[in-house]
């Protein structure tokens, strides 16, 4: 599907090619955007950024694995840090959960204008679809983000151009309008089609939305938030959030309860300041303590870990509270199954 006015490619000033940055999530409509983009001749670099619930290696393996099978060189920036401010903190406040569609969609373009810039670029493409987002792809949406993002005429997106105002790439004659297209709403027939028409043949099917918009995640950074003061959650905590049973204990103290072993293994990177607590002659889970607790605090995770733990109904188990190198040992009571508190207690029941 190459524009046959631009077999050289498009040039700027003393014949020199086209350079573009292509977000790049790894998703069909990003890799369609910048796949339909390269194939009008501008040279693009794909841009994917990572951010505070980025995937981990094998995600990243995935991403660099879609940037080999459409050709294009990727660059990688982890901005995670960057991010926790949005997060904290957003201009246009927050979705039905605890997600900044609108913020976080800025941020990720003003990433974008900072590689333009140092790559020599002279647009920034994205894979959005206008009304795909009720959010943060309505159409005052996408006109406020290329602004706020301080792109403004230099962001391309070449699904829906054509139901856009024109930007630079087409003012400037660089592609032609009807090189671009007018996809709309959310289903995903049209993407398929040009999947097909491009030669795309592998690609991952949508996946799961945001965390921030899961209802006991977005439970547990409004407690965080109200409890430990949302300037001191950093990017640690945020993770840690998204792992094991989360019980509010006292306004002091907060519990967090291994499902499995392999959460267990991933608590115990965490251990290092909070207070930990495991049984010692059965299995059981992995329990870790934050905040500031009391004895009593520490008594009542223990007996709820408990539990969870492997043991016959009435059965004391043997458990460890460590903190900070000291270490001491009680025998716990099991808290009943049925125990009010423990719905009580638990944050995003």
């Amino acid at each position: 599907m190459k524009n046959p006015g631009h077999e050289r490619g498009p040039e700027v000033d003393l014949g020199a090619v086209v350079k573009a940055i292509a977000a790049f999530s790894g998703g069909l409509d990003s890799i369609l955007a910048a796949v339909l983009v390269s194939r009008l001749g501008v040279d693009v670099t794909l841009l994917h950024v990572q951010h505070l619930f980025s995937a981990n290696e094998e995600g990243r393996a995935r991403i660099r694995a879609a940037a080999e099978r459409v050709g294009l060189s990727l660059r990688i920036v982890d901005a995670s840090a960057e991010h926790l401010e949005v997060i904290r903190n957003p201009k246009h406040g927050y979705g039905r959960g605890m997600n900044p569609c609108v913020d976080c969609r800025i941020f990720m373009l003003k990433i974008a204008k900072r590689v333009m810039e140092e790559e020599g670029a002279q647009f920034v493409v994205s894979g959005e679809v206008l009304g795909q987002r009720p959010k943060s792809q309505h159409h005052r949406a996408l006109l406020q983000a290329a602004d706020e993002s301080g792109l403004g005429a230099r962001l391309l997106r070449p699904l829906s151009a054509n139901l856009l105002p024109d930007t630079l790439p087409v003012t400037e004659g660089w592609l032609r309008r009807e090189d671009l297209l007018a996809i709309q709403g959310r289903s995903r027939e049209r993407q398929m089609a040009l999947a097909s028409e491009l030669g795309v043949v592998d690609y991952p099917q949508p996946a799961g939305g945001c965390v921030l918009i899961e209802k006991a995640y977005a439970a547990r950074v409004r407690d965080a938030f109200a409890h430990v003061g949302r300037e001191n959650v950093d990017v640690e905590a945020f993770r840690l959030l998204k792992v094991g049973r989360h019980f509010r204990l006292s306004e002091r103290a907060k519990a967090i309860i291994g499902r499995n072993e392999g959460e267990n293994g991933i608590l115990e990177g965490f251990a290092a300041g909070r207070t930990r607590i495991e049984p010692v002659d059965v299995m059981g889970p992995m329990t870790l303590v934050e905040g500031e607790p009391s004895e009593e605090d520490l008594l009542l995770a223990a007996t709820l870990a408990a539990r969870y733990a492997d043991h016959g109904d009435g059965d004391k188990i043997r458990m460890t509270i460590a903190h900070e190198g000291e270490e001491r040992s009680i025998d716990a009571e099991p808290i009943a199954r049925d125990d009010p508190r423990i719905a009580e207690w638990r944050i995003g029941n």
